[in-house]
């Protein structure tokens, strides 16, 4: 478990000059500094969190990062030259449910504004780097991959891990969390709408949930609309064209016990499918599981 750090503290303003009377008192009062509420305490140490796991991270830290910094947003990543960049950024358009695109960097930038001071190279556990649709290696730094283009633009895309605090928050078990392992993935048999170059199936993220609480966690996650919102599918994983769960295509198995049923929610891993498909020259992504964590409240994206 990540070491937190202590709120920074907000600095006072300009004190008013001393004023005779009443005033001075009212002025004393406007400039003594207000103290946070639970809720300002709460968030801070929240960022606080998220800013010392990508610190782990960019120390070498390998480790999935479901349950990391709770009620902090997560996302999933896909860097391209800017050649393919606009294929992509149409490809995302016209499958907004599986990449939600959260933020895009400048050309050969990368940082974001979804977490100040942060390096989209090196503050991701896990990375792939692909070449010609294959995946060539992972690596827990991507900075010299990603000087091999100048031009690289990153997509920060929507994670499902984002609405599994609210989810716990709501009394539902999220069965990769307890498990201590990553969430299984599955690639289906739905196809994404292609986009220039791009063309690739869904993929789907899968949590056990019971089946009286099914419609609860489906309005639950359907309020985050920007990371994947509401499931795509429950049950009968045939239909998707999922044969065997025990044997996800990313992540782990976890196990479903009697009273529970798989739901299903589309998955920030489908850029990585579009990639294999279309034959992508060059990519970096982050390793299924293995997400950025930004700056920014799950609130945030709450509808």
């Amino acid at each position: 478990m990540c070491a937190w750090r202590q709120p920074r503290r907000r600095r006072d303003g300009p004190r008013a000059a001393p004023r005779t009377g009443t005033s001075q008192y009212i002025s004393a009062a406007l400039c003594r500094k207000t103290p946070m509420n639970a809720f300002d305490r709460a968030r801070q140490t929240a960022i606080a969190a998220a800013r010392e796991a990508r610190g782990t991270y960019r120390n070498g830290l390998v480790t999935p990062t479901a349950g990391v910094a709770p009620g902090m947003t997560q996302a999933n990543l896909i860097a391209l030259p800017r050649d393919w960049a606009y294929d992509f950024l149409l490809y995302a358009q016209r499958n907004p449910k599986a990449c939600p695109i959260l933020d895009v960097s400048d050309a050969g930038s990368p940082t974001t504004l979804l977490a100040e001071g942060a390096d989209l190279r090196t503050d991701i556990p896990m990375y792939r780097i692909w070449r010609d649709g294959k995946l060539a290696e992972e690596v827990s730094d991507a900075t010299h991959a990603w000087a091999e283009h100048d031009d690289m633009v990153a997509f920060l895309i929507g994670c499902s891990f984002t609405f599994e605090t609210p989810l716990q928050e709501a009394g539902i078990e999220v069965r990769h969390i307890t498990d201590g392992c990553n969430v299984p993935m599955y690639r289906t048999n739905r196809a994404c709408r292609p986009a220039g170059r791009l063309h690739g199936e869904m993929v789907v993220s899968m949590r056990p949930i019971p089946a009286d609480r099914v419609a609860e966690a489906s309005a639950i996650s359907g309020r985050y609309p920007s990371v994947h919102g509401a499931p795509v599918h429950v049950g009968e994983p045939g239909r998707l064209g999922i044969n065997d769960l025990s044997r996800p295509d990313f992540g782990d198995a976890v196990s479903i016990k009697p009273g529970e049923v798989p739901v299903f929610w589309a998955c920030g891993v489908t850029p990585q499918a579009a990639v294999m498909a279309s034959g992508v020259p060059f990519a970096i992504t982050h390793s299924p599981g293995y997400m950025f964590i930004t700056d920014v409240p799950d609130s945030t994206y709450h509808v």
